[in-house]
Formats: C-alpha cells, sequence, structure tokens
C-alpha cells in the first residue's frame, strides 16, 4: 500500500523541481549564495547524531554540517556564512526548489529516481554505509525473517522506507511498515517497544543504541538491505556548483592522504614540498581556476575545518561520542573506499 504514496511523492517533487531547473541552467548558484553573504545548508529537525545535530545553544554539529561549513569556506574563506536551515526530510526537495537551501547535504544517497525524475545531481560519495536492522534482544531475533508478523520502524518519505518495502516484498516477509516522519520519534517509537525492529542507515543505528538506557537489549540483525553511498546533491544544469561540491570534498580527502592538517597547513604552505601542494595551497596561483573561487580555496577549507580525517573524528569517530570506525569509509589507501579526485 505504500508504494504508490512513494511514486506520488516523487511526482510531485518532479514538478515542483522542474521551474528551479531551468534556473539552474543558467549556473548561477555561486553567484546568488556569494550575493546573499551565506550557504544555506540543511540541518534537521530536531538532531540527526553524528551527521546534523544540534545543542541547547543552537550550534549545529556533525560530519553533514562540517562538509557544509567546508564548502562555505571554500566560497567565503569563512566557515561563519554558513546558515543551517532545520527541516524534516520530506523538506529537502522542496526546500532546494524554492531556495531555502542551496544544497542537500543530509546523509542523502544517490538513486536513479532522484536523478532521472527529479531533476537532481549528485557529488562524489562521502559516505559509504548498509542499511540494516535493529530488534529487541528479548525477541530473540537471528534475522529479520524471524521478525516476520511483527512491526518495523522507519524514517518516512526516505530511500530506507523503499528499501524495507523491497526487501520484504524480495524475501517474502510480512511485516506492519511503521512510517515516521522525525528521526526522533522514529526512535522514540521503537525504544518504546511501538515496533519490534528498527531499520535506518547502519551508522545511525549503531549511534542511537549506544545512546540508549541499555545498549546491550538491543541487537544489530546481520541482515544488509541496501548499501548506499551518500552524496551532496544540486538540482541539474548547474555544473559549477557540483564541481564546488566535489572539489571542495576532493581537497578535503587529498590533505588526509597528502598528511596536510588544519594544524600544519600554514607551514606546508610556507615550504611545500611539491609544486602539486604548492598550487593546492595557493601558494602558486591557478587553483580558482574555472571555479569562480580564490586561488587559496582549498588552503582556506583546512586552515578552517581540517582534513577529511579531522572531521569525520570529531563528529563520529574516536573524538566524538560515537567512538565509530571509518570502515569502508576510510581513503583508499587505508583500505577504504574514498579517494580524492586529481589536482593537476
Amino acid at each position: 500500500m505504500m508504494k504508490p504514496i512513494l511514486l506520488s511523492t516523487v511526482s510531485l517533487g518532479a514538478l515542483a523541481l522542474s521551474s528551479l531547473a531551468a534556473q539552474a541552467d543558467q549556473g548561477d548558484t555561486l553567484r546568488t549564495v556569494q550575493e546573499r553573504g551565506s550557504l544555506n545548508c540543511p540541518g534537521d529537525v530536531g538532531s540527526y547524531l553524528g551527521f546534523a545535530e544540534v545543542d541547547d545553544n543552537g550550534v549545529w554539529r556533525g560530519i553533514d554540517i562540517e562538509l557544509c561549513r567546508a564548502m562555505t569556506s571554500a566560497i567565503f574563506g569563512d566557515p561563519s556564512h554558513a546558515n543551517i536551515v532545520p527541516i524534516d526530510w520530506a523538506q529537502r526537495w522542496p526546500a532546494l526548489q524554492s531556495g531555502d537551501i542551496d544544497i542537500v547535504i543530509k546523509a542523502s544517497g544517490g538513486t536513479r529516481s532522484r536523478d532521472t525524475e527529479l531533476g537532481l545531481q549528485f557529488s562524489m560519495s562521502y559516505y559509504l554505509g548498509t542499511t540494516k536492522v535493529m530488534g529487541h534482544a528479548e525477541l530473540g531475533l537471528e534475522t529479520l525473517a524471524d521478525a516476520a508478523g511483527g512491526s518495523i520502524c522507519v524514517p518516512a518519505s526516505t530511500s530506507t522506507e523503499r528499501q524495507v518495502s523491497s526487501y520484504l516484498e524480495a524475501n517474502g516477509i510480512e511485516m506492519e511498515i511503521v512510517a515516521i516522519e522525525r528521526n526522533e520519534e522514529v526512535e522514540a517509537a521503537y525504544f518504546s517497544g511501538r515496533c519490534d525492529t528498527y531499520a535506518q542507515w547502519g551508522p545511525v543505528l549503531a549511534i542511537a543504541a549506544s545512546q540508549s538506557d541499555d545498549p546491550s537489549a538491543h541487537v544489530l540483525l546481520p541482515d544488509v538491505l541496501a548499501l548506499e553511498p551518500e552524496v551532496m546533491i544540486a538540482r541539474q544544469g548547474d555544473d559549477n556548483w557540483i564541481d564546488i561540491a566535489n572539489w571542495t570534498l576532493s581537497a578535503l580527502l587529498f590533505a588526509e592522504q597528502e598528511g596536510i592538517t588544519s594544524e600544519n597547513v600554514d607551514e606546508i604552505r610556507q615550504n611545500p614540498p611539491t609544486a602539486e601542494i604548492g598550487r593546492f595551497l595557493g601558494a602558486t596561483p591557478g587553483l580558482g581556476a574555472g571555479l569562480g573561487l580564490s586561488d587559496d580555496w582549498a588552503y582556506n577549507v583546512i586552515s578552517q575545518v581540517g582534513n577529511y580525517s579531522e572531521i569525520f573524528e570529531r563528529s563520529l569517530g574516536m573524538e566524538s561520542p560515537y567512538q565509530m570506525p571509518r570502515e569502508m569509509t576510510a581513503l583508499w589507501n587505508a583500505g577504504g573506499v574514498l579517494f580524492p579526485l586529481v589536482f593537476d
């Protein structure tokens, strides 16, 4: 019963985005952002722990927020020009269409329908994770099939909702799907016992269990519902804008690969070991050509927010409350899948 609703949502989103896609053809997103004096990125309605979370003082943190701050540093040289707009999952595409946000950096995957039906384009993946299921340990579940006849909580209006529906259908498992809009309410429903299981992106489940009253009361089932690359998402038609997103991400990864951090970037810029790194840090001209950015934009990114490792560790890793390993999100030379484009 849920599939027609999902298709209807996609169709409405496609209609809503059509007018702004025409505007994006003009390639004016960077100019709009510069004239406004701020980069508008999505937060969450509440907190999406590790990715976009807000404290009692209204300060936003998390890897999605850090990527927004990195892009802001590339554009303005100062991350304080980042403006975080709290929106829920269903609002991502209308907010992009209306211009309320300039880019979607909100734990969102690159999918065919978002590309061909919504008219969106994607950056390289900045996080690769699997969709998993957590269940109450007292139920004695060993796989999701053991939960047949029970209920499963999912975040509404997300690719996770579709992945759960497809997985259950493909494996002949009948369950009640409880789709809830706000992430905090999804978790509350599961932890209160409203649902037997909870499907989400693997990192989110691990964080949710670690922050619960009794982590041992929950078990992560072995079922892998899907593999999803999380990407930054923009409207089609503005290639320069998605180029800026991709090169900002590459700068974070290249700096990590070359051992350039927020602490040593000034020293390396003064005495670059190679011509490539000298150009990367703006010691010699050329890096901003074709992007509409200053030649020292990558230096500004690293000096202001650090490299990818620094961002990950304080958001999700060993410097965060969640103590998550990098796993597949490590660099290519450390057993992972992430890599930078070439700064020639």
